[in-house]
């Protein structure tokens, strides 16, 4: 049996389906009883878990040949990640008591990066399941392609989309969630000895420029991108209702600054920024 957490998202999904159509028996876990009844028609067996609930995740991962763990995601965490460290601790017991053969948990480009930030929280689970004795791959995606959803709306209406990641012209790794999932089936069904990373990008690196000119392709029209001011970013993350926008500040300047980059030599992805960001338009 295979135990998808995450399974309502987009990594997740692709987690699933490409499991069920590999013919392989997998268990949804799922919050909502509902999500629950509509993978259960898609023939998944379901289980009802909160990740905060150990003892629920536990029932979820019995029998499991493998499971994998995605994080709920909190772009405004409290300090100190209280939020993260919780869902951490209930994972690190079911796992612990469950004993599965083998487990898949996506992380994050930059993972191991020292600077606090957003996606520290993602360094805290690789941390916090690091002490388990089962074979663990922590899978670490590049920025997702699919963050340009939020860019389609500006760019038609105004020819501009602004960005946070600086300077313009300058390429980061980034990943299609169609890529991570498909990779994560394929980890699931592998064997290997102790815990290992695996780094994914996709086929390309990509720069906020890339983004526009695709975004002008599409759309037939003229689309640049324009920087957003780095003294600007607390005011408008907190008009935004952010409680706590330093995180991801510091996020975006670990991207910014090169200190948010892999650690060893990443896999390749097939999917191109074109066929992410036709989608999304």
């Amino acid at each position: 049996m295979y135990v998808i957490t995450g399974i309502t998202g987009k990594v997740g999904g692709v987690v699933a389906r490409t499991l069920l159509a590999a013919g392989k028996p997998v268990r949804a876990v799922v919050r909502d009883p509902a999500r629950r009844q509509a993978w259960a028609e898609q023939g998944c067996d379901a289980a009802l878990a909160d990740m905060n609930d150990e003892a629920s995740l536990t029932q979820a991962f019995m029998g499991a040949e493998a499971v994998f763990v995605l994080l709920p995601p909190h772009f405004d965490p409290t300090p100190g990640f209280t939020e993260t460290r919780r869902i951490v601790a209930a994972l690190h017991g079911a796992l612990a008591a469950a004993r599965p053969a083998r487990v898949v948990c996506i992380s994050t480009v930059g993972a191991q990066a020292i600077q606090p930030n957003l996606l520290s929280q993602l360094g805290l689970l690789e941390q916090g399941l690091g002490e388990l004795p089962m074979p663990i791959t922590f899978l670490r995606p590049a920025w997702f392609m699919e963050n340009a959803a939020w860019d389609v709306a500006p760019a038609r209406a105004s020819g501009i989309i602004p960005s946070f990641l600086q300077p313009l012209d300058r390429t980061i790794p980034m990943v299609a969630t169609a890529d991570v999932g498909r990779t994560a089936a394929g980890l699931l069904q592998e064997s290997w000895d102790s815990h290992r990373v695996v780094e994914l990008e996709g086929p390309a690196r990509y720069s906020p420029n890339d983004i526009a000119a695709g975004l002008a392709r599409l759309l037939r029209t003229d689309v640049r991108a324009e920087a957003v001011p780095r003294e600007t970013w607390q005011a408008s993350f907190s008009a935004q209702g952010m409680k706590n926008p330093e995180p991801r500040m510091r996020m975006l300047d670990g991207f910014n600054e090169g200190w948010l980059d892999f650690e060893h030599t990443p896999r390749k992805g097939a999917v191109e920024l074109d066929t992410v960001l036709r989608a999304l338009v």
